[in-house]
């Protein structure tokens, strides 16, 4: 070690947040970049990954640590599905065509809200079940929510790599059959797992201003907020004319911005079939 590397500063939390945010911060300016809020802040998309199989023994740790996550009154309403057959799998991302790097992860699973289990215990304990409802449909959805965060952020303690996958719910019929979902069971949404290959991308957020409300909801000042991250962005992330969404009905932009590129997403209608099918499952959304 050299003289001057071992006098080199060390990197803090605060570093890290400043490189999350691009804004310069005192907060943990004074603690070292280490522990859980260093890997989290730290975090990266992974879409690249190893041709390395993930122990049994790992797995077991990382679903248990996933189901420990807060639940909804201890209601419990997450199920994940594994997806270890190789031809179910194989239908499985034939489903997401645009993200052929899928097949490169050593696990693929299918994060579930699951309100049948209520069901059939009320069933079981012949008691009626007048809950067909958006609350429980909400209420299963946030306890999957959890139980997924909560798995990302046990494989990423154990160096492995994460994408969450919505795309999965795009074709959401095909899914549903192809993982035999019964009545009050829906996708949330997919997670590619494996051994990182390579570094992911570290996306730069909106600020904390723009997000955190204090005490009522105030977004007075969002437009301001919104220019000022997407000039930041733009000039961490610039977007080459060949990746801005749907030019052929937008156009191309010498300046493409992260809201722009947002703005264009959600022109186009996309998983209108989601509703009608949770409706089918025996939510009534009222």
């Amino acid at each position: 070690m050299t003289a001057t590397s071992a006098h080199a500063p060390q990197p803090t939390l605060a570093d890290l947040v400043e490189r999350r945010f691009g804004l310069p911060t005192s907060a943990g300016r004074d603690r070292p970049a280490t522990g859980t809020l260093a890997d989290m802040l730290a975090r990266r998309v992974c879409r690249r990954f190893r041709q390395e199989p993930i122990s049994e023994e790992t797995m077991e740790l990382l679903f248990a640590a996933a189901l420990s996550a807060p639940s909804k009154s201890d209601l419990q309403q997450a199920s994940i599905v594994r997806l270890r057959d190789p031809d179910r799998r194989r239908r499985a991302e034939a489903l997401m065509p645009s993200m052929p790097w899928i097949a490169g992860a050593a696990e693929l699973l299918v994060f579930c809200g699951d309100n049948r289990r209520m069901r059939r215990i009320a069933e079981l304990r012949a008691k009626p079940f007048p809950n067909d409802t958006l609350d429980m449909f909400m209420n299963a959805a946030v306890d999957a929510g959890l139980v997924m965060q909560a798995f990302i952020t046990a494989a990423e303690a154990e160096g492995l790599g994460c994408c969450p996958l919505s795309l999965i719910r795009n074709q959401i019929d095909e899914l549903g059959r192809l993982l035999a979902l019964p009545a009050g069971v829906f996708p949330v949404a997919g997670l590619a797992l494996g051994h990182p290959e390579a570094q992911g991308k570290l996306s730069l957020r909106l600020p904390i201003t723009a997000l955190v409300h204090e005490d009522t909801y105030d977004a007075s000042g969002f437009e301001a907020e919104l220019a000022a991250y997407d000039a930041r962005r733009a000039a961490l992330e610039p977007t080459p004319a060949g990746k801005q969404r749907y030019a052929e009905r937008w156009g191309t932009l010498t300046e493409y911005t992260w809201s722009e590129d947002k703005a264009r997403q959600y022109s186009v209608p996309e998983r209108h079939n989601f509703g009608p099918y949770v409706r089918g499952q025996g939510f009534g959304l009222n």
